[in-house]
């Protein structure tokens, strides 16, 4: 069953570190198999308060979603997105 990799950025700190967590995460998606559905684009909010930004990655299953979280690689990017802002994210499972 398809999962969704959902990052909701609420306050960015530090622009620089962001760029590096960027520069970083790129190679490792295109690696894995992800695809990227939508990245920071633009937002209709129909409840609540607006999130900075939004991005939402598609992977095979919950297990490849969790295994890319996870891994070795992506711990070392995800260091420099926890300095440069205040996220949400969580994986879910499609519907198919």
């Amino acid at each position: 069953m398809t999962a969704y990799a959902i990052f909701i950025r609420e306050r960015s700190r530090n622009a620089a570190e962001l760029q590096t967590y960027a520069e970083l995460v790129t190679p490792l998606l295109g690696e894995s198999g992800a695809t990227v559905l939508a990245a920071y684009g633009p937002q209709d909010v129909l409840e609540g308060a607006a999130p900075e930004g939004v991005v939402m990655v598609s992977f095979p299953t919950m297990e490849a979603a969790r295994a890319f979280y996870d891994s070795p690689e992506y711990q070392a990017a995800v260091k420099h997105r926890f300095l440069g802002a205040d996220y949400r994210s969580f994986i879910v499972g499609g519907v198919n």
